[in-house]
């Protein structure tokens, strides 16, 4: 008799051409990533999705907002067209379009992604970026310094850029550049970025902006709410959509994580959107109001695909960059997508075990970053969007058990699925998803038990990061306001040192992080020689060494890989020890007993990492065998 369980689907699957493609565990591929199983990845990809689906109508709201290739025949008297009612039906239509645009390019990005680079990472254009691009350049109603047709050509060229520095291993240079403490404080970071994006009007609208203060708390039922700001004037944490959201979202979700329920993080998503759906409740999705009524007749619709014949090609201007302000443009957009791209794959890849702790740099990196400057140039040339970039929130995704493209590839069918069922996807709603952005940021502050706390030098540098990207709203802005103050505190004490040791800081040669700027020139050959060729990436090395199988992994790289694999676990495991130790020597105090009854199931988890690393080294010996 078949059996149809799904342990006997995850082998099944596994022993595949999709199973070794995918370096799913028990392929038999020697870079197989332990934990990743074919029916975990196809559940986490669509938490991803529920987590991601948001920016669906959210990007359309922002980027029509700058009218695109409307055109607004302004007058005297309302110069631009805010009450003009032709310039308004415009923006509609090209509001729809980008519904469509925005699931297009996040299907095709997410899914390239996935089949390509193996990452398990959902992409889609990128908020922040879009406000910069629809607001601060092109401007509302198309009053910015530059006009749309130009900040598309800015982002086209962006993409090409990005591919030329990644062919050459730029990218990745930034990747090995970045010290320690940083990058593990970007994780860090993003965490308590998906923490205030749950807590804002994005989630569940416990937080506002305020007058008197920065924030303020928020949750009031819209008669309360400034009409013009949308802050609480009074009656707060009175939404009952907001409590909806805390306890069936929220306290739901940690339940079901608690007793290590599969779908913990999609099944309350699922359960708080039924909820909202129904139109005479008092937490319904669909509010008697003109948007309510907007979003309810086109909820009702439940099918409807629609192309975007206001974006496209024919809206680039090829002579945009004889403009200055366009260069302008282009230079914020790349240090800004370069910072936030390489910090958001940095941190998802360790938080899904595929950073190489060794070499400062996660699997799949060169592909990864190809995939994302192709998509970006796809992003404005075809779709008329600002740029794409991998999402924050596929920390959703991973922590749902994601590890590889599969996941990607999952949460692209569900882009598939909402150009033709946007009117459900597109209105799930965001107190839904606003308790599982602040869970999944509660699981990946864990990072900071691994910053280096003794030594000021790194500390401060490292909270900063973590302080700033949530507060600016943007990954970018903490890397580099992270990244000045670590140059600052590590160079200008060794200048001084080199005037007199004495002035050196105390702990400068033992509590201090390693950091050496020339350390990623070095061979990894063990040998230590400095070489240029190292700046290239390992494809582009082994082409300029002549070897016919450039893209082929070779036995050396592929133990390489599987050893800085083994150093990052053990720094985990190392971790998990000392807090293990801390609880018991508390209850030792409280006269309690020491019982570990999880001993033996983290015994075998440490025996399969070992084993993994023992198959892999032999797996990595048949596949060299099969390459020559």
């Amino acid at each position: 008799m078949v059996s149809f369980s799904p342990h006997t689907i995850n082998e099944a699957v596994a022993k595949t051409f999709i199973g070794r493609w995918f370096r799913l565990e028990g392929s038999g591929h020697p870079l197989a990533r332990p934990g990743s199983k074919f029916l975990t990845e196809l559940r986490a990809g669509t938490v991803t999705a529920a987590a991601m689906l948001y920016i669906i109508s959210v990007n359309a709201s922002i980027l029509s907002d700058s009218g695109g290739p409307c055109v607004c025949e302004g007058t005297a008297d309302d110069p631009i067209c805010a009450a003009n009612t032709e310039y308004a039906l415009c923006k509609n239509e090209l509001s729809r379009d980008y519904v469509t645009a925005t699931s297009a390019i996040s299907l095709i990005s997410t899914f390239l992604m996935g089949l390509f680079a193996n990452m398990p990472l959902g992409l889609a254009p990128g908020l922040g970026v879009n406000a910069y691009f629809a607001y601060s350049q092109v401007g509302f109603n198309g009053t910015g310094p530059i006009s749309y047709s130009e900040a598309l050509a800015a982002v086209f060229l962006e993409g090409i850029i990005f591919f030329a520095l990644t062919i050459l291993g730029l990218r990745q240079w930034v990747v090995r550049l970045i010290p320690r403490s940083i990058t593990t404080a970007i994780g860090c970071g993003i965490g308590l970025f998906l923490t205030i994006i749950g807590l804002s009007s994005s989630g569940l609208n416990v937080i506002t902006g305020g007058i008197s203060t920065p924030l303020q708390l928020g949750g009031c039922k819209s008669e309360f709410a400034d009409a013009t700001t949308g802050f609480c004037d009074s009656h707060v944490l009175q939404d009952p959509r907001m409590w909806l959201g805390i306890f069936v979202g929220g306290v739901l979700t940690a339940f079901l994580i608690l007793y290590r329920v599969k779908g913990a993080l999609l099944w309350p998503i699922l359960l708080v959107s039924i909820i909202s759906w129904p139109r005479p409740t008092s937490v319904t999705a669909f509010p008697h109001t003109e948007v309510g009524d907007s979003n309810f007749d086109f909820f009702k619709n439940v099918v409807a695909a629609r192309g975007f014949k206001l974006l496209g090609p024919s809206n680039v201007d090829w002579k945009a960059y004889s403009n200055g302000k366009v260069w302008v443009a282009l230079i914020s957009f790349l240090y800004v997508d370069l910072l936030d791209t390489t910090g958001t794959m940095v941190a998802m890849s360790k938080q899904a075990g595929l950073y190489d702790a060794r070499d400062g740099d996660f699997e799949g990196s060169s592909i990864a970053f190809l995939v994302d400057s192709i998509c970006i140039a796809f992003s404005g040339l075809f779709f008329g969007t600002s740029p794409c970039t991998p999402f924050v929130e596929s920390a959703s995704g991973i922590s749902e058990g994601g590890k590889t493209g599969l996941t990607a590839i999952t949460t692209a069918f569900w882009f598939f699925i909402s150009i033709f069922f946007a009117p459900i996807l597109s209105n799930i709603p965001a107190w839904a998803t606003g308790s599982v952005l602040i869970v999944v940021g509660a699981m990946m502050m864990e990072n900071a038990t691994k910053i280096n706390w003794d030594y000021m030098g790194d500390a401060i540098p490292a909270f900063v990061v973590i302080a700033v990207i949530p507060f600016t709203y943007n990954v970018a802005y903490g890397i580099i306001a992270g990244l000045i103050l670590f140059i600052l505190l590590h160079n200008l004490p060794k200048l001084a040192g080199m005037v007199s040791p004495q002035l050196l800081p105390p702990g400068w040669h033992d509590l201090k992080e390693p950091y050496n700027s020339t350390a990623f020139l070095k061979q990894p050959n063990g040998k230590g020689r400095v070489s240029f060729l190292a700046l290239l990436p390992p494809w582009l090395r082994k082409l300029v060494r002549g070897e016919r199988r450039f893209w082929a992994y070779t036995d050396d790289e592929i133990q390489r890989i599987l050893e800085g694999r083994a150093m990052s676990k053990e720094s985990d495991n190392a971790a998990a020890k000392m807090r293990q130790d801390e609880r018991d020597e508390m209850r030792k105090r409280m006269g309690e007993e020491v019982v570990h009854p999880a001993e033996d199931h983290k015994s075998d988890d440490h025996t399969d990492d070992v084993n993994a690393l023992e198959q892999g080294m032999m797996a990595s010996s048949t596949y060299e065998m099969e390459r020559k």
